[in-house]
């Protein structure tokens, strides 16, 4: 009724009044974004969590992070510039202590700079450098930052990033919303980042998974491998035979699946009672003492969607053929990895 009104009465049934009339109604429509106070909010809250467990897992150590520096609070909104700024603060000195967190102030005013007799003026966004220049300039007699962060809010959330200072090393980057969607899509990104800084460094990546097949075959064993390959599809390690043999030590090799992250591949396991009976004994002994001197186990392991347990299938050369559970990435013996 109103588009109506205005088109009948102040530009008639002209083209170039309907147009007028279209631009009208979508700059009512659209009009400027407003700000979600409570999904804000909220994702400070999330971020306050998550940074609390980066603490405690260790990916956020205190003594490579703090001091740290608030280099930027960025709002999104005009509704939120005079709240951000103080929201961001907050959240960061509840994570990590008020006498462990500062505001960079001059990282957002221009800045000048004279050097070698010429005169710098710049603004806008600081680089790491200009930020540790500046934290010595007006930092006074407390300690040098260590970590700057820089947090911005989103249309759905907020974004953060926490970077070592003295290496640009990226110790934290993610987006959170209230529900930690894109949390989890940053998070796969910011994982294959660290994965492939992994690779460059040579560095292992080692897993302990502890296997239990009771029915109708009975096979338990623990093992530790490393994954590797171009693209860490090679699982290769040291297996720990309880049963089947019955205390054994061997080697294992795995192969991973792209469906369903399948493990299948096989144990090579050496009996150690049968080992050393036959060393003891004469020459010409070559029996067994419980179990053959060597056992070779076929096994294959189905992940439960993103747990910590799969499905297990293991048959040995001993006549064994069991179903289970397997405990991927366990931690029984907290000395070993």
């Amino acid at each position: 009724m109103f588009l109506t009104f205005i088109q009948g009465r102040a530009y008639g049934r002209s083209a170039s009044g309907r147009l007028a009339v279209f631009w009208i109604a979508w700059a009512m429509l659209t009009g400027p974004a407003a700000a979600d106070r409570g999904s804000t909010r909220d994702a400070l809250d999330r971020l306050e969590e998550l940074l609390e467990m980066r603490q405690e897992d260790g990916l956020l150590d205190a003594r490579l992070v703090l001091p740290t520096l608030l280099v930027s609070a960025k709002p999104r909104y005009e509704a939120s510039a005079t709240r951000f700024t103080a929201q961001a603060l907050t959240t960061l000195t509840r994570v990590f202590g008020r006498g462990s967190v500062r505001r960079c102030q001059a990282c957002r005013r221009p800045r000048t700079l004279v050097e070698n007799g010429r005169l710098q003026h710049t603004s806008g966004p600081v680089n790491l450098e200009e930020v540790i220049g500046l934290d010595t300039r007006f930092r006074g007699d407390a300690a040098q930052a260590k970590s700057a962060v820089w947090i911005d809010e989103t249309q759905s959330g907020v974004s953060v990033r926490v970077v070592d200072l003295r290496s640009g090393q990226v110790h934290f980057a993610q987006n959170i919303d209230p529900q930690l969607r894109e949390y989890r899509g940053s998070a796969r990104t910011f994982k294959l980042s660290a994965e492939l800084e992994r690779r460059t460094r040579g560095e292992s990546l080692t897993h302990a998974n502890f296997d239990m097949a009771v029915y109708p075959g009975q096979h338990i064993s623990m093992e530790w491998v490393e994954q590797w390959g171009e693209y860490n599809q090679n699982l290769s390690g040291l297996v720990l035979s309880f049963y089947d043999p019955v205390l054994g030590i061997g080697a294992a090799y795995y192969r991973a699946l792209e469906w369903q992250n399948i493990l299948i591949g096989g144990q090579g396991i050496l009996s150690i009672p049968t080992a050393i009976a036959q060393s003891q004994t004469d020459e010409d002994f070559d029996g067994e003492l419980i179990d053959p001197l060597f056992t070779g186990v076929f096994v294959m392991r189905v992940p439960f969607g993103g747990s910590n347990y799969g499905f297990l299938l293991t048959a040995s050369t001993n006549g064994e053929v069991g179903f289970g559970i397997s405990y991927l990435n366990t931690t029984f013996i907290p000395v070993l990895p």
